[in-house]
C-alpha cells in the first residue's frame, strides 16, 4: 500500500520536463545579448553547439545521480573516481566559480536598474552600488534563510516574464537587415567567432549539473529521466535563443554592444518607455533575488566542505539562526574584491569579464565529472549503456575543452594557474582532513587501475593541450567591436520594423542608448 501511495505522489514525464526547464531558465541570460553582440549574429551557431554540449553534460549528471543519488555533485564524483586531492581541487574551484558568478548577477541586476537611476552608468557609482547590494543580501541571509527563500521563488517568476515575452513577441519587431548587418564583427573567421561564443552561451546553462530531475520523484525513471533532461534543456535553450536572437534583430549591433539593459532597450523599441521600465524592473528583481539565494548556497557549500575537513573551521561556524554567518562574510568580501577587479566602462563589459571567469572555472569540474562517469559506471550498467554514456561523457568533455579554448586567453591561463596552486591549499588542510578521513566503497567491485589512471592521464593531457592553445588566444572582443564601430563613418541607422507593422510604431534608439552609453 505504501508503495502505491509513493507512486501516486510521483510526477510523470510532462511535469518532469517543465521541472527541468524551470530549473534551467533564469537571470543568467539578461546581459548576454550585449556580450554576444561583440561577436555578432553568428552567435546563433554557438547556441546550437552549446545545446549539444549542455544536453551531454545534463545526461552525464543525470546518470551520476542515478548511480549514486547521495553522492553530492561534481566534488563527490571526482573524489570517488580520482582521489581526495582531485576532489578537493574540484570543490575549491567549483565553489570559487559560484562566488565569482554571483557578482555577475549583481552587475546584471544593477545594470537594469540604471534605467531608473542613470547615475549607475558611472563605473565608480556602479561598483559602490554592487558592493552595497552584496553586503546587504549577505546580512539578510545571516538573519535567516526563510525570507530569502521566499524572495527567490517570487523573483524567479519575474525573471521568466521578460525572457518568455521576448521569445514569443520580439519577432514582430525583428529586422533581418539589422541582424545580418552585425553577423560577424569579431574580426576573426567564422570558426573562431563561434568558439568565442561558447563561453558566453554556456553561462546561461551554468547549473546544468542540478537540472536533471531526481529519479526518486519521477514515474518510470529509467525511461523518463533521460527524456525529461534532454527535452527540458532543449526547451530552455529554445527560449534563450529566440529571445537573444530577436534582440539582435531589433537593436543595431553597435548600440547593443554598449547596452546595460538589452531586454529593456528592445522592449522600449516595441512598446515605449513605460513597458521598458516594467521589463527592467522584472529583470532587476529576478537577478537580485537570484543573487540572494545563491549567496546563501555558496555559504552553505563552504560550510559543508568545512565539515568534511576541506575548508577552514571558520566556514563551519553558524549563528543562532543556524546560518554560517562568518562564511557569508568571507564570501561577501571575496565578491567585493571581484567587483573592484572587474570595474569596466559599461555593465555589459564588466558582466562579460565575470561570466567568462566563472564559466572557465566551472568547466574544469564539468570535465572531471564527464570523464569520471566512465570510471564510476564500470560494471554497474549494461555494456550497451556503458558504451553510450562513455560517448556522452566524451562529447561533454570535448565541448567543455572547446569552450575553454574559445575563452579569453589570459583568463584561461590564470584559471589554470589557480588550479595548479590548489596543491598548496590542499597541503595546508590535509592534516585536518586526515583526522576526518572516510573510507569509500563502490558498488560493483573495485575499478581496475588501468581504467582509473588511463582516464586521468587522458584528461591531464587534454588540459595541458588546452593551456598551450589558449596561450595563443589574444582577444578582447569588446575593444575590437568598438574599433569596428569607430571605423563606421555613416550615422547610426534607425530601427526598421517589419513592413507589416504600422509606421506609427517605427522607433529610434535614442532613449535606449541613453542608459547604456559609458
Amino acid at each position: 500500500m505504501c508503495m502505491a501511495v509513493a507512486d501516486d505522489n510521483k510526477i510523470g514525464l510532462i511535469p518532469a520536463i517543465f521541472l527541468v526547464a524551470g530549473s534551467m531558465m533564469g537571470s543568467g541570460v539578461f546581459m548576454l545579448p550585449a556580450n554576444l553582440a561583440a561577436i555578432g549574429g553568428i552567435a546563433i551557431i554557438g547556441w546550437v553547439v552549446t545545446i549539444i554540449g549542455s544536453i551531454a553534460l545534463a545526461l552525464v549528471f543525470a546518470k551520476h545521480a542515478a548511480l549514486d543519488p547521495a553522492a553530492g555533485g561534481p566534488y563527490a564524483y571526482t573524489r570517488k573516481a580520482f582521489g581526495d586531492y582531485m576532489g578537493y581541487q574540484t570543490n575549491l574551484v567549483y565553489w570559487l566559480a559560484n562566488v565569482v558568478g554571483n557578482v555577475g548577477l549583481a552587475v546584471a541586476g544593477l545594470g537594469y536598474l540604471s534605467t531608473f537611476f542613470p547615475s549607475l552608468t558611472d563605473p565608480l557609482v556602479m561598483a559602490v552600488a554592487q558592493i552595497a547590494v552584496i553586503w546587504l543580501l549577505a546580512y539578510a541571509n545571516m538573519l535567516g534563510p526563510k525570507i530569502v527563500g521566499q524572495v527567490q521563488s517570487i523573483s524567479t517568476i519575474f525573471a521568466l516574464l521578460p525572457i518568455i515575452g521576448m521569445a514569443l513577441l520580439g519577432w514582430f519587431w525583428f529586422s533581418g537587415d539589422t541582424y545580418m548587418a552585425g553577423w560577424n564583427v569579431s574580426g576573426t573567421n567564422s570558426v573562431s567567432a563561434v568558439g568565442m561564443t561558447l563561453n558566453f552561451t554556456l553561462w546561461a546553462f551554468i547549473g546544468v549539473e542540478s537540472a536533471s530531475v531526481s529519479a526518486a520523484v519521477v514515474k518510470n525513471p529509467t525511461k523518463n529521466v533521460p527524456i525529461a533532461t534532454v527535452v527540458g534543456v532543449v526547451l530552455a535553450a529554445v527560449c534563450y535563443i529566440l529571445s537573444s536572437t530577436a534582440i539582435m534583430g531589433i537593436i543595431p549591433n553597435k548600440e547593443l554592444i554598449v547596452s546595460s539593459a538589452p531586454f529593456a532597450d528592445a522592449v522600449r523599441v516595441a512598446f515605449g518607455d513605460g513597458t521598458a521600465k516594467v521589463v527592467a524592473l522584472c529583470a532587476a528583481l529576478g537577478c537580485l533575488g537570484s543573487l540572494a539565494g545563491w549567496t546563501l548556497i555558496v555559504g552553505q557549500t563552504a560550510q559543508a566542505a568545512a565539515s568534511d575537513g576541506l575548508f577552514g573551521n571558520i566556514f563551519a561556524k553558524v549563528n543562532t539562526k543556524g546560518v554560517p554567518a562568518a562564511g557569508l562574510a568571507i564570501v561577501a568580501a571575496i565578491m567585493s574584491l571581484q567587483v573592484l577587479a572587474t570595474m569596466s566602462p559599461t555593465a555589459s563589459e564588466q558582466f562579460g569579464k565575470i561570466a567568462s571567469i566563472a564559466v572557465i572555472m566551472t568547466l574544469l569540474p564539468y570535465i572531471y565529472s564527464s570523464v569520471a562517469l566512465k570510471v564510476l559506471s564500470y560494471k554497474k550498467i549494461s555494456n550497451g549503456q556503458y558504451i553510450f554514456y562513455t560517448i556522452v561523457g566524451l562529447v561533454a568533455a570535448i565541448y567543455s575543452l572547446c569552450a575553454m579554448i574559445g575563452s579569453d586567453g589570459s583568463q584561461t591561463r590564470w584559471a589554470l594557474m589557480f588550479v595548479v596552486a590548489t596543491i598548496i591549499f590542499y597541503e595546508m588542510t590535509i592534516s585536518r582532513k586526515n583526522e576526518m578521513e572516510e573510507h569509500h566503497t563502490q558498488p560493483g567491485g573495485k575499478v581496475p587501475g588501468w581504467v582509473r589512471y588511463f582516464t586521468l592521464l587522458v584528461t591531464v593531457i587534454a588540459l595541458i593541450a588546452t593551456f598551450w592553445v589558449s596561450v595563443g588566444q589574444h582577444r578582447n572582443t569588446i575593444i575590437h567591436a568598438r574599433e569596428h564601430m569607430q571605423n563606421i563613418s555613416t550615422p547610426a541607422p534607425q530601427i526598421v520594423t517589419p513592413t507589416t507593422q504600422s509606421q506609427s510604431i517605427t522607433p529610434t534608439l535614442d532613449k535606449a542608448t541613453s542608459t547604456g552609453t559609458p
